[in-house]
């Protein structure tokens, strides 16, 4: 059984999927961008959600959302279903798009996390040796200055959405927020923190791509890549899920998180012995989702602390 995931209001996260072993079919052209974006502003509108920084590769996404009403499940089925679907009329692929492992859900709670966790979400295309600069990789993407102050806008894609249909609008833009607890007037030396840390690990990445004497691909290699073939490159396997992050010599705040979740999934665990012992009056711990949603359980969410 799965670890027990708590769903706040307001959260923070970085969101991560990958497409079914490792083949190509988010190669980056103009018609994959624009469904890519279409999906991702349609989703965010239906469910409230604020997008601070995507990035598209070939064989995975990236985002960084804020779940305003605490309806991220109902987000994400919507958004990966759509990208799917699309995919596979576009790619005319047969059989599944995304990988078989759940997305990897990472909630942001520090300043420090958001920083450092942006960047690696914005760096990614340099990380993996696709492209010296990040800013010079042709998918979906953000850059630095355009936290809070950027949009993302694609008309309808001419496969999946049916122009009949008055859910799919003929244009659509998104436009990228800044996190909760970003003010305005401190916006420049939030996106000036980010930009450092891009630098940082640019700078590692070209320093790793240097020892394993290898040089990087480029965009226009990267565009031309064939959609069917799947990624070479070695890649450790997942062994670590992480639920939360805080950044790096960030201590106190990790232990402070860690001992929340540990609280919530043992509070989560003893109500749901509760339920299947027949006790439908069972109190699960506030950010519980699943079991109110589906089977309405009580959930107690007078502490919910985001």
């Amino acid at each position: 059984m799965s670890q027990p995931r708590q769903i706040a209001p307001g959260a923070t996260y970085l969101i991560t999927r990958r497409v079914v072993r490792r083949h190509l079919l988010f190669r980056p052209d103009a018609a994959i961008n624009q469904l890519l974006v279409y999906a991702l502003a349609v989703s965010a509108r239906r469910y409230g959600v604020e997008v601070h920084a995507v990035c598209s590769m070939s064989t995975h996404l990236h985002l960084v959302v804020t779940d305003v009403q605490g309806v991220l499940p109902r987000f994400l089925q919507f958004f990966h279903r759509l990208v799917a679907l699309g995919t596979k009329v576009l790619r005319k692929w047969e059989g599944p798009v995304w990988d078989h492992e759940a997305t990897s859900l990472v909630r942001l709670l520090t300043r420090a996390a958001l920083v450092e966790k942006i960047a690696y979400v914005l760096v990614n295309p340099a990380a993996a040796g696709l492209v010296r600069h990040a800013k010079e990789w042709p998918g979906v993407k953000v850059d630095a200055g355009e936290l809070g102050l950027g949009m993302l806008h694609a008309p309808r894609p001419g496969v999946y959405f049916d122009p009949k249909n008055p859910q799919w609008i003929e244009e659509t833009t998104l436009p990228l927020t800044l996190p909760p607890g970003i003010e305005h007037d401190g916006a420049e030396a939030f996106r000036r923190e980010v930009a450092a840390e891009i630098e940082r690990q640019e700078a590692q990445a070209h320093a790793e791509v240097q020892r394993q004497g290898r040089r990087f691909l480029g965009a226009e290699r990267a565009s031309n890549v064939s959609p069917y073939e799947r990624a070479t490159s070695f890649e450790a396997l997942r062994d670590r899920n992480p639920t939360f992050a805080v950044g790096r010599q960030q201590g106190d705040a990790w232990r402070t998180a860690a001992a929340a979740v540990r609280s919530f999934r043992a509070s989560y665990r003893a109500a749901l012995g509760q339920w299947c012992s027949g006790v439908r009056s069972a109190l699960f711990p506030a950010g519980t989702w699943w079991m109110r949603t589906f089977h309405g359980a009580l959930v107690n969410d007078a502490v919910l602390v985001v």
